[in-house]
């Protein structure tokens, strides 16, 4: 058997970012499933005018796509470079053979070349939902034209129509596409993100204490965020926090690794309030290779979306490293992440709207820094919730898939 990975955001294992297809992608082999993806990357080290390039990693073939793109880049520069990868990507797909698709979005573009290989060699394809598109950018008003959101929704449901699998990452993605297209709810299976156990079950006795080297010395409670400083991510509500939090209590640190279009933004908006270097830390990205020692060596994970309900669908990897590190989790948002965690009792919620943090619930939460038995609790609740999304659960999912698609 032999799967087509349409991935354009594809992030390798010492890479800053999620690496669930890497992850996947390898278990798949291992069982005896070749893989070979379409991806881009502008870190690929291309010959001039060089627009494809072939690489094998991991017994995993890789075409990569000459084409940049970031976090920096404004709404026309995006849109310029998903249609590039479509436009290649769509030629690209039709030479390979292979037995199935598997697009993973974002953006849902990604599906047009396997709905075009479906049409032209009839090979079946997923449709990995990772967010759910155009929802959640016309939700933060990245898409205000209604002629362009009613194409967005058409291609949306023609893509899911075609698929043989929708699989979201989440069960409020899921309900998201139900209630707009209940007819495809036989074909949606959820396979949330991955808490990847092996990753984080290694030895770091030895190693160099990351975040003490780097701040120069152990903070007595710190917080970290590792992700990205995109609009969406709402890291000034980090920084409005902490500068409530320091008038208080000055031993509760927050560490933002990460990269994006706000970064330079929230380091200005940390200096103005003079809480940079004081109460708030921002630092250089690091790979996935070394997350273990940043989560080991802090007391909490966080996760953070501007107030825009649509959002509170999202699978973060930062909420499945966070749980994979045996740590309790930070939110400001509702949905189905913080219903696990109320449930599994793995961490702390607070408000979507931070004016809604009244000086009760500030003290409340400075209190619970210092429960060390309830955080003891929550580390041990957190590595054992990990165990329902590892990775092996989620690998066998896709291959039971794969295997009733082929039979």
């Amino acid at each position: 058997m032999k799967i087509i990975y349409l991935h354009q955001y594809f992030c390798p294992p010492d890479g800053a970012g999620g690496t669930r297809s890497y992850d996947l992608a390898k278990r798949f082999v291992e069982s005896g499933i070749a893989i070979e993806f379409i991806t881009s990357s502008a870190d690929y080290n291309f010959k001039p005018n060089q627009r494809w390039a072939k690489i094998e990693l991991d017994g995993i073939t890789y075409n990569i796509l000459n084409l940049k793109y970031d976090n920096s880049m404004n709404s026309m520069q995006r849109m310029w470079a998903f249609y590039k990868f479509l436009w290649f990507g769509t030629f690209k797909c039709l030479k390979l053979k292979g037995d199935i698709v598997l697009a993973t979005s974002t953006p849902l573009t990604i599906g047009i070349p396997a709905l075009v290989n479906k049409i032209f060699k009839r090979t079946p394809y997923i449709f990995e939902v990772r967010d759910v598109w155009p929802e959640a950018v016309i939700a933060i008003g990245a898409i205000n034209n209604k002629i362009l959101q009613k194409i967005l929704f058409y291609l949306e449901f023609i893509i899911y129509k075609y698929s043989e699998k929708i699989v979201p990452l989440s069960t409020d993605m899921a309900n998201s596409i139900i209630n707009r297209y209940e007819s495809f709810k036989d074909k949606i299976q959820v396979i949330e993100n991955i808490s990847e156990l092996d990753r984080f079950n290694v030895d770091i006795s030895n190693s160099t204490d990351i975040i003490k080297s780097k701040l120069g010395f152990k903070p007595r409670f710190s917080i970290l965020y590792a992700g990205s400083f995109a609009k969406v991510n709402g890291i000034k509500y980090v920084i409005d926090f902490a500068e409530k939090l320091i008038k208080i209590d000055t031993s509760i640190k927050f560490i933002l690794i990460g990269f994006g279009a706000e970064k330079s933004n929230i380091i200005q908006l940390a200096k103005d309030k003079n809480l940079l270097n004081n109460n708030v830390y921002i630092l250089e990205p690091v790979g996935k290779n070394q997350l273990p020692n940043l989560y080991y060596n802090v007391n909490m994970g966080s996760s953070f979306v501007i107030p825009i309900k649509e959002l509170w669908a999202n699978s973060a990897n930062k909420f499945f490293d966070t749980l994979a590190a045996g740590r309790p989790m930070l939110i400001n948002y509702e949905g189905w992440q913080k219903k696990v965690i109320n449930n599994s009792n793995i961490g702390y919620i607070l408000p979507p709207n931070l004016n809604e943090l009244t000086e009760k619930k500030l003290k409340n939460f400075i209190d619970y820094t210092y429960d060390k038995e309830l955080l003891n609790t929550q580390n041990t609740n957190s590595l054992n919730t990990a165990k329902s999304y590892s990775l092996e659960e989620a690998s066998n999912k896709y291959i039971k898939i794969f295997n009733n698609i082929i039979s």
